[in-house]
């Protein structure tokens, strides 16, 4: 089938199953991994494993556009007014998910580096899942303004903790030796270049915003922007994540009417984010559940405490607000992109392991994608932050 035909189909089908969930009270995002499971390889077959490498790009461009959008959270205002808030949050939930993950996995007796490589995969969130739902409902609130930071800072935490749990876990698995410059040096490299490229590219959108006025062309600005990143990112071997979000943070920061620009994108990019879950639901393979037996159960417990219980610790030490220690953890459960992609890094640096180490993510990543939007609405209704005019 031609890529453009299919893809046709996949926003058709995500269209219906956007109905279809409503009438049960389930978010939109969820309908459209229902929808890509329909339609993918293990479903209906509209979509072949082929098809689906032809169409990557849209996947690529949408978690630019997600990191991009995130990044719009990160106004320095907003920030101090968060204090050490969301950073403490952040590596609390991140590191507790990984460090219970790992425990668990070598006290059941699984091999130390595919413990390490799955515990750092399991700092990872998925911010597109949370970021819809938000969206959907327009949630507004203490949960909310603290959630969409914490989200974005996890991408950051869980880049370093999987690439040095990888590089270690490559070491062990070889027999060799661990150097500073291949654990620690290569991984925050990429992380600074990363932020340093997105820096220039944000300036140099708001420098453009002076000379062209309308609101097409500065939307036109924007998607050019987070393609050139994610374009820059795949040439480097780069964090495209990181990289949008740090564009989206330098307008965010340096334009006096940064809300308007964002408001543009948002009305832009749906259709483009409806493409990116079809797309992920499409990939996931229902035959893979039975397979992964007790390594993939001690991951989904153990990952899903840690984020709760970090969360929990992290909000209760810098004194934030009660709601936010009781929901936050539930809203960080949702994973699918990142950690598909961490995945898919494990096959070519652990092949001993990741066959394993990929069939327990994607197993995860159906089950936490199709019940942690649905959660993170619980929590934050639960919260009182959904109006209930988005409901």
């Amino acid at each position: 089938m031609e890529p453009l035909f299919g893809l046709a189909l996949a926003m058709c089908f995500g269209l219906l199953f956007t109905r279809i969930v409503k009438a049960v009270h389930l978010p939109n995002v969820t309908g459209y991994l229902l929808a890509g499971l329909l339609v993918g390889p293990f479903g209906l077959k509209i979509f072949s494993t082929g098809s689906l490498s032809a169409v990557a790009e849209v996947t690529t461009v949408a978690l630019g556009f997600i990191a991009f959008s995130i990044g719009g959270e990160f106004k320095l205002s907003h920030i101090k007014a968060l204090g050490k808030s969301a950073l403490v949050i952040t590596m609390f939930q991140a590191l507790t998910a990984v460090a219970l993950v790992d425990i668990a996995l070598v006290l059941c007796g699984f091999d130390t580096p595919e413990a390490l490589t799955l515990g750092a995969i399991g700092a990872a969130t998925a911010p597109a899942a949370t970021l819809m739902v938000v969206r959907q409902y327009r949630a507004k609130g203490p949960v909310t303004d603290t959630l969409l930071p914490v989200v974005a800072l996890d991408d950051a935490v869980g880049l370093i903790a999987f690439s040095v749990s990888i590089s270690i876990a490559s070491v062990l698995a070889s027999g060799g030796e661990a150097g500073f410059a291949q654990v620690i040096g290569a991984p925050l490299l990429e992380i600074a270049l990363s932020l340093a490229i997105g820096a220039a590219l944000g300036l140099a959108v708001s420098f453009c915003f002076r000379w062209f006025h309308s609101r097409t062309n500065r939307l036109c600005i924007c998607v050019a922007a987070v393609t050139v990143g994610v374009a820059l990112a795949e040439t480097w071997d780069l964090s495209s994540l990181l990289l949008c979000m740090m564009v989206g943070a330098m307008v965010a920061n340096l334009w006096r009417d940064a809300e308007t620009i964002f408001a543009l994108c948002d009305d832009w990019t749906p259709p483009l984010f409806m493409l990116f879950f079809v797309l992920s639901g499409a990939e996931l393979d229902l035959a893979a559940v039975p397979t992964v037996g007790l390594l993939g159960l001690v991951y989904l417990i153990f990952r899903s405490v840690g984020k709760y219980l970090g969360a929990y610790v992290g909000a209760a030490l810098t004194g934030a607000d009660p709601n936010i220690r009781k929901y936050l953890g539930i809203t960080l459960l949702p994973q699918a992109g990142v950690a598909i992609g961490m995945a898919q890094l494990a096959m070519t640096q652990l092949p001993e392991y990741g066959a394993s180490i990929r069939a327990v993510v994607l197993s995860a990543t159906l089950i936490y994608e199709l019940v942690g939007p649905l959660l993170t609405k619980i929590a934050l209704t639960k919260a009182g932050e959904i109006v209930p005019a988005g409901r």
